[in-house]
């Protein structure tokens, strides 16, 4: 049976993450230097621009565009990833699944438990969503750089543990970060919901057929209150897939999404939302309490939750290691996890109004992702030459007997 699981499209996945990755800093450093050599406000002038068509009430700015319509069409593939890895992957068994998901509530419980101790009852209290997020292409970037430093294992753990992380950020975002409700149009994205399970039940397998209604769905729960976002992921779980090695139209939906996703419309994302303007003020923002919520969340709350449950299921029975993992291969990994970049900066802006917060929130973020991933690059090194050293110690003994 698991040489009829096609590997393939976490393979291109995976490869994709690293390329992403790169992508991503470029994108942000570009950002930053727009922002710091007399470009800002030119360039907010053009993310204010508002373009559409206004009588079906799609006018909007450019920056909504990119936020509510380019990152559906993100959210849909990971929706398509972990509908995936639910059926035929990682997370397709109990057994498999239980060590991520441990590790992916702790990931999240702890790191919002952090911020809310350094923000209840202060203006900044509703950003508590955002240290819960990990980073999926730049956490992979950073691990797939350590090469075979690390077990391969490792590398699909934290794929697994990113992809159920995500999911928990989709159920915070629709249930937690929601304006009021217009039930009407609610209705008719239920509708169109009903109609994709329907035809998925009734075995048509033509993307267009999906794709179509898709947009519909975006529209309407767009309009509803709940984030535009969530209608990726609804459609994301109707498209059909299979266990066998055959290409579904799950796949094949997800191959074509990997290039743009990765490729233009993550980097696209981070050159819009990471355009801060540096000032004196922004490192004392660091030590306020979103900064500390934002910085500790990540940083410390990401490898004590992840390192704790990982843990706590081990040593429950529930689950074992990753094959030629130890425990200071978790930790590193949870390290990595504090990388939080893309989802915590979208969750920043629909947890605040101003753009003063968003920007001390933003920088937070950066700062922190940097950190996590140098601290996880750093200490996984470490964890392989030790490896090594005690293997080099080892043979002359074992040359001997």
């Amino acid at each position: 049976m698991a040489a009829l699981i096609n590997l393939k499209p976490f393979k291109d996945f995976f490869r994709s993450g690293q390329i992403g990755g790169a992508l991503l800093i470029v994108s942000v450093v570009i950002s930053l230097l727009i922002a710091n050599i007399g470009l800002y406000d030119e360039f907010h002038a053009l993310l204010n621009t508002s373009f559409g068509y206004a009588p079906l009430g799609l006018k909007y700015t450019t920056e909504i565009w990119i936020n509510d319509g380019l990152m559906a069409i993100f959210f849909l593939l990971v929706g398509l990833e972990i509908k995936r890895e639910m059926l035929e992957g990682e997370l397709s068994s109990v057994k498999r699944a239980i060590l991520p998901i441990f590790a992916a509530i702790g990931g999240m419980l702890v790191p919002a438990g952090i911020f809310h101790l350094f923000n209840a009852g202060t203006p900044t209290a509703n950003g508590w969503g955002i240290p819960m997020a990990t980073d999926i292409a730049f956490a992979l970037a950073v691990i797939s750089m350590l090469g075979k430093r690390v077990p391969t294992s490792l590398k699909v753990f934290l794929a697994a543990l990113a992809i159920v992380d995500d999911l928990g950020a989709i159920i915070v975002i629709a249930v937690f970060y929601t304006a009021e409700l217009h039930l009407n149009q609610l209705l008719y994205a239920g509708g169109i919901v009903g109609l994709l399970v329907l035809m998925n039940v009734s075995g048509v397998k033509k993307l267009a057929f999906y794709i179509i209604p898709g947009i519909f769905l975006w529209y309407f729960v767009h309009h509803s209150g709940i984030h535009a976002t969530i209608a990726g992921v609804l459609l994301a779980f109707t498209i059909p897939t299979n266990p066998v090695k055959d290409e579904s139209t799950l796949e094949n939906l997800e191959h074509k999404l990997i290039g743009p996703v990765n490729y233009l419309i993550m980097p696209i994302f981070a050159l819009a939302n990471t355009n801060i303007r540096f000032h004196g003020d922004m490192i004392n923002g660091l030590t306020s309490s979103l900064g500390l919520g934002i910085m500790c969340g990540l940083l410390i709350g990401k490898t004590l939750g992840i390192s704790f449950f990982s843990y706590l299921s081990v040593k429950l029975g529930f689950s074992s290691l990753p094959g030629r993992t130890s425990w200071k291969h978790i930790i590193g990994l949870a390290m990595l996890a504090g990388i939080g970049f893309t989802m915590s900066v979208f969750i920043a802006l629909l947890s605040f109004d101003s753009p003063e917060i968003h920007d001390e929130a933003k920088f937070s973020i950066l700062v922190t992702s940097l950190l996590a991933g140098v601290l996880g690059y750093v200490f996984l090194s470490v964890v392989y030459r030790k490896r090594v050293k005690k293997v080099l110690i080892a043979k002359p003994s074992l040359n001997k007997s």
